[in-house]
């Protein structure tokens, strides 16, 4: 459905690409600038911890919708969300936080990496996580009303456990089925190779895996080299005191090495930890707008490769089209 209760579409008509939202489908026009890497909910408390995940909902309803209108009044049309299981995923209220601020989130399906990965993933079987994801990609999650946007995962620095390699397969199933991108959590750039290794031995081409956390990656080759086979960099902590000049070099070498279309921008912001206290302190999702951006445009970079790394990249990356 769309985010007015349309239909996304109608058999014999032309489907155009779109969102899969917490606030239903919407296509690049309603999307505007993406945040393609946020938090609004997250639970770094491992699952086998009692309180795991849980919270009251009213309450990050009143802490965390104030943050996201902030965002929506600074220009921001929508928001990927990148807590995924093992984190804390709780669909329920991250709908009911993005109803209340008007502003389209992007949930996801998938799971994090170890240790934080559920025992029921370790014994599910490969075909059994597609059928999960495929669910969560098609229907819902958990009973939400809420339809998963894509798939994130992750990686350890040291490489794919055996766990992680199936979970990564089992998305690359997901992901060839129904058109959704998957985000890895991958520190290092070799890991990340080896991740899209995968992924094409699945059938799945490179343009479906973001690179999340690309920055921490400090081999400048690694970037580029990823970047030319058509996997999307993510450059995803912007606001981090005294880091500004680095993501300027860092979109700047893109830039010119010809990988403008392979950039996604983003914070790795937020968010409510059921944890502490009102869910600890959060940061608004208004720097990349109010202040990075600015910086870009003074380094040289022009409003058209702005647009592009804030608008059409991440709709390119995140949409779907049936």
């Amino acid at each position: 459905m769309s985010a007015h209760g349309e239909p996304d579409g109608v058999a014999g008509e032309l489907v155009v690409k779109h969102l899969v939202t917490s606030l239903g489908a919407i296509d690049e026009t309603a999307a505007g600038l993406i945040l393609p890497h946020e938090h609004v909910f997250v639970d770094l408390r491992t699952p086998d911890h009692p309180d795991h995940g849980r919270a009251q909902t009213a309450e990050v309803v009143e802490v965390m919708a104030s943050t996201l209108r902030g965002a929506r009044a600074a220009g921001i049309g929508a928001i990927v969300e990148a807590s995924t299981l093992g984190v804390g995923r709780r669909a329920d209220i991250l709908a009911a936080v993005s109803r209340s601020a008007g502003l389209p989130l992007l949930v996801p399906t998938g799971v994090y990496r170890e240790p934080w990965i559920p025992r029921w993933v370790h014994e599910a079987s490969e075909p059994a996580l597609v059928r999960w994801m495929l669910k969560e990609l098609t229907d819902q999650i958990d009973g939400s009303g809420v339809r998963a946007g894509w798939i994130k995962l992750s990686a350890g620095d040291d490489g794919l456990t055996p766990c992680e390699r199936k979970v990564l397969r089992a998305a690359a199933g997901a992901a060839r089925e129904t058109g959704a991108v998957i985000g890895s959590h991958t520190i290092r750039g070799r890991v990340f190779l080896n991740q899209l290794a995968v992924i094409e031995e699945c059938g799945l081409s490179a343009d479906r895996l973001i690179w999340i956390h690309a920055q921490a990656e400090q081999d400048r080759g690694l970037h580029r080299e990823i970047g030319k086979l058509g996997a999307w960099l993510e450059y995803d902590a912007i606001g981090t005191p005294g880091t500004d000049e680095m993501y300027v070099e860092l979109v700047t070498e893109a830039l010119e090495a010809g990988l403008g279309a392979r950039v996604l921008l983003s914070h790795d912001r937020g968010w409510y930890d059921p944890a502490k206290p009102r869910g600890g302190e959060q940061k608004p999702y208004t720097y990349l707008v109010e202040t990075f951006l600015p910086k870009l445009a003074a380094a040289g970079v022009g409003k058209l490769d702005i647009d592009r790394l804030t608008r059409a990249n991440p709709f390119a990356a995140f949409s779907r089209q049936p």
